[in-house]
């Protein structure tokens, strides 16, 4: 029982602990794609930790902001709108792998909340359950920028859940699965036998449609603040607008997740197998330890004796060191661990754990890839006309997408 419980809170720790990353992220990703410094002044005690305490002053700001309730809306509705968007985020990601299953009294033992033989169906079924989250925080508030903005979201979700669903097709006719972790071993560790190799056409329609289904640049019609002043959800404020805040990055995180399981190997490290994983678990352990004790040591020696160019006279001149040397400590506390004590002996299902570690490791490093990618995008992209938008959906993306799904089908009959 306190096992299955434990797969079921997982993910959504792993979700919340990446929420305050990704939005010190995007702040600081932001600021120097448009050559500025972006957020250094938050401190705790004097020290700014190179913005990250922004995070948490947006929580602590949020937290204690007047939570405004608009005369003429609807009460019920205004108020669990929000809760409908995050939840609906964080229930997507229960389906999603992050290790290969272990073995364990003579049975597979999924590495995922919830093992379902359907598990690409119900991330679409549970998905577009989203837009009613949206939908109805625009009309529940009784005004006409929200309105404008739920309507908008809503066609934009709808026109684009069928590009999404089509451009899977494919990957799922060489599964011949709708199993997540079927779909994840059917492309094996080998980079050639990826998705994004058998299916570019079907991997660029779906990247292009989970930005538009996120609400992303520049597919962000829906909260567009030149003309809709920020759109469904221009009448919230405090606890309130931080939940619509962390469903936009939470499906941020579960569309890079997909992206990553569908067409770039899921939890698979490339070139190296599970198997392969399994039996050199020891080594492999020991040596991953040794390099990170020395990746440690090199950051601590270089935030030790690094120089400001700029003299600011307060914390920020020693802020450095105080993240330096703890890393200097911690690293030679690894790297002599590692030497007096020698590889640890791991047992069978040691060496499971510590190869779905590894996995783990490499599903995540994917994931935080195309969070930034989709950063990376919102700070470079104008936003589409709304004419341009419904153009490139219903006109181009679809007809790609059915297309992509012959094509498939006929060269699998084939060979």
């Amino acid at each position: 029982m306190l096992i299955i419980v434990l797969k079921i809170i997982i993910p959504f720790l792993v979700i919340m602990q990446l929420l305050p990353l990704l939005i010190w992220l995007e702040r600081k990703g932001a600021a120097y794609i448009q050559d500025r410094r972006g957020p250094n002044r938050a401190a705790i005690l004097g020290v700014r930790l190179g913005g990250v305490v922004h995070s948490l002053a947006d929580v602590v700001k949020l937290i204690f902001k007047e939570d405004i309730f608009p005369t003429n809306a609807n009460k019920f509705i205004y108020t669990i709108a929000p809760f409908i968007a995050m939840a609906v985020a964080c229930v997507t990601f229960a389906v999603i792998p992050w290790a290969s299953p272990l073995e364990w009294k003579g049975s597979a033992f999924s590495l995922q909340a919830v093992d379902l033989n359907v598990g690409i169906l119900y991330i679409f079924a549970i998905g577009s359950m989203g837009v009613y989250g949206i939908m109805l925080a625009g009309w529940g508030s009784n005004n006409k920028y929200s309105l404008l903005g739920g309507l908008r979201a809503s066609a934009q979700m709808i026109s684009y859940e069928l590009t999404l669903s089509l451009s899977v097709v494919g990957v799922l006719i060489f599964a011949g699965s709708l199993e997540l972790n079927t779909i994840v071993q059917n492309q094996g560790s080998n980079l050639l036998s990826w998705n994004v190799i058998r299916q570019p056409l079907g991997c660029l329609l779906f990247v292009v449609s989970a930005f538009a289904e996120t609400n992303r640049l520049p597919f962000d019609l829906p909260e567009a603040e030149a003309e809709l002043v920020a759109g469904y959800h221009v009448e919230y404020s405090s606890l309130k607008f931080a939940l619509f805040f962390m469903a936009e990055y939470a499906n941020m995180i579960v569309a890079s997740a997909l992206i990553a399981t569908l067409f770039f190997g899921g939890w698979q490290v490339p070139f190296v197998s599970t198997e392969t994983l399994r039996t050199y678990a020891q080594p492999i352990a020991y040596y991953s330890v040794l390099g990170l004790g020395l990746f440690s040591v090199a950051a601590g020696w270089f935030l030790v004796r690094r120089k400001h160019k700029v003299v600011y006279h307060d914390a920020r001149d020693y802020e450095t060191k105080v993240l330096g040397f703890p890393a200097l400590l911690v690293g030679l506390a690894l790297i002599a661990g590692q030497i007096l004590y020698g590889p640890l002996p791991l047992g069978e299902t040691g060496s499971q754990v510590a190869a779905a570690a590894f996995q783990f490791g490499a599903f995540l490093a994917k994931i935080l890839f195309f969070c930034w990618v989709f950063i990376w995008v919102r700070w470079t992209l104008p936003r589409f006309r709304y004419d341009q938008l419904m153009k490139l959906g219903w006109r181009v993306m679809l007809p790609l997408a059915l297309l992509n799904v012959v094509v498939t089908a006929g060269i699998y009959l084939w060979f």
